[in-house]
């Protein structure tokens, strides 16, 4: 079970009933509401503004391990939460607190009125309130799903935006075809400000290019203005027309590099705004980055303790094709003892698309269904996926069972990796 704070979660729980639909994309709704606040999004500190399918909120996390490093005051917006919607909201370097985010949730509550506005839109205005009423430095801004019709893209002139990259994902909302997803992706963009965009495939790319000539933005793009390469335990990163030698980011995977980078190229960007952030921050910032549930080795918690002396638990969130193709290529570093999956994922996602990068990686693949999620496949749902892609699944009453079924089925030391679902990840999370 999620962290249960009771004065917000009734509030939250009141908010989510002013919409029929989880999901309806527009800006009228939160737009109408942020003047009846007083357009507290209108009085904000520098705006980064961040876009893409895999790997957004990473990006932010970096950017916000470098700033802080170098002693700026950050607000943070990100979503979803793991354990508890706090998370979300990130004051000058704290999570927001009860008291205060229950109050601005009731304020919000009390000016919409009976006013129908979806979930995301109320909170994402609680949390323009929040950013208004605390000084910082700069904004980090993650998009919640799409771009042009999120509700975070009320803001119209953020210093940067940034888009990293786009693949195949909430096909019901941005569209069934990637150039499609792509040009949802790509409303972020505003007039003259500069966009920082992650490598693309050739069918995403056009959308950018064409926005990005029709609005006058420059375009900086990986492998021609900024890039990372890897050399041993140090990386080079080439961005604003300089070269950086920066240890390693402590995120795993190779895919980390790359938004590691983007961040820094962001940082260029911020450099002309005046912000100035040393290689040593940046040195600092990479060694110290925390982002929960991406590759991430639980070490302690009730689950650690079922498993014997040299087994190795993984968590991470990752959930669509990119995201399966991204956790298969960290796993070829993974030879000294076996994976084993544990996945439970969401009825909205494509799980055969996830797994079939994972087939020849993993030894065995267990299927769990999400506790307390309305959206959860099944688990004999997820292991007929699963077989689908290639595996022969079987099915576990949660991930503790998974676990006690590995260990006695074979002792000796493995490397189980649950995956699947963010929302997974927050429930393992709140039970370690």
């Amino acid at each position: 079970m999620a962290r249960t704070n009771p004065r917000s979660d009734a509030a939250l729980e009141r908010l989510s009933r002013l919409h029929p639909k989880t999901i309806d994309l527009s800006l009228g709704r939160i737009e109408g509401l942020l003047e009846k606040l007083g357009n507290p999004h209108l009085t904000l500190p520098p705006v980064v503004h961040v876009a893409g399918t895999n790997g957004k909120g990473s990006v932010v996390a970096f950017l916000r391990a470098f700033l802080e490093a170098a002693g700026y005051k950050v607000h943070v917006y990100t979503s979803p939460h793991l354990v508890s919607f706090h998370e979300r909201i990130r004051l000058a370097g704290a999570l927001i607190s009860e008291d205060e985010l229950t109050d601005i949730l009731e304020e919000c509550e009390r000016v919409n009125g009976d006013d129908p506005i979806t979930f995301f839109e109320v909170t994402t205005a609680a949390a323009f309130l929040a950013f208004s009423r605390h000084e910082a430095d700069v904004v980090l801004l993650e998009t919640g799903l799409g771009g042009r019709l999120d509700a975070t893209n009320v803001v119209a002139r953020p210093v940067v935006t940034a888009i990293t990259p786009v693949s195949l994902d909430h096909q019901d909302y941005l569209g069934r075809s990637l150039e499609g997803i792509a040009k949802e992706k790509a409303g972020i963009m505003k007039p003259g400000v500069p966009c920082v965009l992650a490598d693309q495939s050739r069918l995403a790319e056009k959308p950018f290019t064409k926005r990005a000539a029709d609005l006058g933005v420059s375009l900086l793009r990986e492998g021609k203005d900024w890039s990372a390469r890897v050399a041993g335990e140090r990386m080079t990163v080439t961005s604003g027309g300089r070269m950086r030698d920066l240890p390693l980011p402590s995120l795993p995977g190779k895919h980390q590099h790359g938004n590691a980078a983007q961040a820094i190229a962001c940082l260029d960007v911020l450099r002309a705004n005046g912000f100035e952030v040393t290689d040593p921050a940046i040195a600092l910032g990479l060694t110290t980055v925390q982002w929960p549930a991406r590759l991430q080795r639980l070490t302690e918690g009730p689950l650690i303790s079922l498993l014997p002396e040299g087994w190795e638990l993984w968590l991470d969130g990752g959930h669509n094709p990119a995201a399966g193709k991204a956790i298969a290529t960290h796993a070829r570093k993974w030879r000294d003892k076996p994976l084993h999956l544990i996945c439970g994922m969401l009825k909205t996602k494509d799980p055969v698309g996830f797994m079939k990068p994972l087939l020849g990686r993993a030894k065995s693949l267990q299927a769990v269904s999400i506790p307390d999620e309305a959206m959860t496949l099944t688990a004999e749902e997820t292991a007929e996926a699963a077989r689908r892609a290639g595996f022969e699944a079987s099915v576990a009453e949660n991930v503790a069972a998974a676990l006690n079924h590995l260990v006695q089925s074979d002792p000796t030391p493995k490397r189980v990796l649950i995956c699947g679902s963010l929302y997974l990840a927050g429930r393992v999370l709140a039970e370690m």
